[in-house]
């Protein structure tokens, strides 16, 4: 059986950043358990009668999933159910086991980032609490906050950061029986604001303003350490030099993060946590602390996500995510790729990027009355990534495929077919490890017309040849949202020793 055990170790340093305390992971037992179980897999792949090899390989089934992540799972916690599995369905939309946990999130949930914002179009308290009574009246049951929201806000005021979970806390406040329709996630404020300290008062506020005694996923909104995955920018690149910024140094370790949530759920104050805007390494390291300190694991991990950005399912989140390796959820953020993916940016540019084309006319008449945050002097510079001539060309492609498949779907108009292809292609296509799919709407009407793409009761799932087509598409960049080409030979970008993004992040 494999088992993992650690051993505390140390350095000094004469730096004045403190060397924080690390564990070594030693996985042991490796002629058994698991690694017997690859062993016979292969031989069971070599001994197969008749055909070659790979024939065999394709005709192979993986065991259910969950009896596999029973067998697999390295936790010390006992095992609950594998993460994603469908337990129930309610007004067409599926309910997933979040993680190794007894909650079970709607395989949509309210993103509420802009609720109650000072965006020109965002929703107001009884547009909030109108979308509230209808998700929850269709099969809804997640909503996902933080306590920096909204963002953009008010430096103060009645708009300043914590008023989104005011706007959910007064909805629930008016008939406390809601409370129980939903499944509340919300953010502790991430980098050098993690600490053992910082969380225990941070969930007190989110509490108060929530009008509830218990939070169901808290997450780091960003991690605590340096990592190029939570900076939104255009970056992957790993720097080094980062690593000594203020806000990093002396950041809280896995472990001492873990058992600081470990405490909240024994308190009763949470049911589980996470992290938001990490990667493969956190989510291992996490984990492997959690184990090491004898506290229950993350649950959910939350990131970028859609059929423009699949970053997370290839460069090893989703496997550190499996049943049979961490067996934490994913909930994906910006399936609609900042609004790019509902078409109305299509034929006309964003205000910010003809104004850098010198149309400075029809850029400033778009700022004055703009489409959605794309348009915005705010969000424009912002959301760059999603507007790439990659992205875009990539985007053009996948609504060609929906007009070519899902113009039968009922919907005449093309831009919507795009709308529904993006969110059926993430919430229902086989992305095993997307356990939720977090959608923002600035009204009701944009709420209902995401829900009939998603919970059509009796509806076909997508055809394979479309999903083939799709990854064509993909194949030909795998990172569309990371890659950089103005056309000008790189004068877009600063001159220098190094270049820098449209967020002022270093690149590459």
């Amino acid at each position: 059986m494999m088992r993992v055990s650690c051993t505390s170790s140390s350095s000094s340093s004469s730096s004045s950043v403190r060397v924080r305390r690390r564990r070594r992971y030693v996985v042991e037992g490796c002629s058994r358990g698991s690694c017997s179980r690859r062993r016979s897999l292969f031989i069971s792949f070599a001994s197969s009668s008749g055909g070659s090899f790979l024939e065999s390989l394709r005709n192979f089934s993986f065991p259910n999933s969950a009896a596999a992540a029973n067998k697999l799972t390295p936790s010390s916690q006992p095992f609950v159910g594998a993460t994603s599995e469908v337990i129930r369905t309610i007004g067409g939309i599926e309910h997933r086991r979040l993680g190794n946990s007894n909650i079970a999130v709607s395989a949509v949930g309210l993103g509420t980032q802009r609720w109650g914002s000072t965006d020109f179009n965002a929703p107001d308290v009884d547009e909030c609490h109108a979308m509230l009574d209808y998700a929850t009246e269709h099969g809804v049951n997640l909503v996902d906050t933080a306590e920096q929201y909204p963002i953009p806000s008010a430096d103060r005021g009645v708009q300043s950061e914590g008023y989104t979970e005011k706007i959910i806390g007064q909805w629930i406040k008016a008939d406390p029986a809601r409370r129980e329709k939903l499944v509340i996630a919300t953010k502790v404020t991430g980098s050098s604001n993690i600490n053992a300290k910082n969380i225990v008062k941070d969930v007190e506020g989110s509490l108060k303003r929530l009008e509830t005694d218990y939070i169901d996923v808290y997450l780091a909104h960003w991690p605590a350490r340096y990592t190029p995955q939570s900076n939104w920018g255009q970056s992957l690149a790993y720097n080094v030099d980062a690593e000594a910024a203020p806000w990093y140094r002396n950041a809280m370790p896995f472990e001492e993060f873990a058992e600081a949530m470990s405490k909240l759920i024994d308190q009763g104050k949470i049911r589980g946590y996470g992290e938001c805007n990490s990667n493969a390494y956190g989510l291992g390291a996490l984990a492997g602390a959690a184990r090491c300190a004898g506290v229950p694991p993350p649950i959910a991990f939350q990131g970028d996500f859609s059929i423009l950005n699949r970053r997370s399912e290839e460069n090893g989140l989703a496997e550190a995510c499996s049943p049979v390796n961490e067996n934490c959820g994913f909930m994906a953020y910006n399936v609609l790729a900042g609004g790019m993916l509902t078409g109305k940016y299509r034929t006309t540019p964003a205000a910010y990027d003809l104004y850098l084309e010198g149309s400075e006319g029809a850029a400033g008449k778009l700022f004055r009355t703009p489409r959605g945050r794309m348009d915005t002097t705010g969000w424009g510079p912002t959301l760059y990534r999603y507007r790439t001539k990659a992205a875009v060309e990539a985007l053009e492609e996948y609504r060609n495929i929906a007009v070519k498949y899902l113009r039968n779907s009922g919907t005449k108009n093309e831009d919507a077919l795009l709308l529904e292809l993006a969110l059926r292609w993430v919430v229902e296509s086989r992305r095993s490890f997307v356990t939720t799919s977090l959608v923002g709407s600035s009204n009701l009407d944009q709420l209902k017309q995401t829900l009939a793409c998603i919970s059509a009761t009796g509806r076909e799932p997508l055809d394979d040849a479309l999903l083939w087509d799709i990854d064509i598409v993909h194949m030909r960049n795998r990172l569309p949202l990371f890659s950089r080409d103005d056309g000008d030979g790189g004068k877009g970008m600063r001159e220098g020793p190094t270049f820098e993004g449209r967020i002022g992040e270093r690149i590459p």
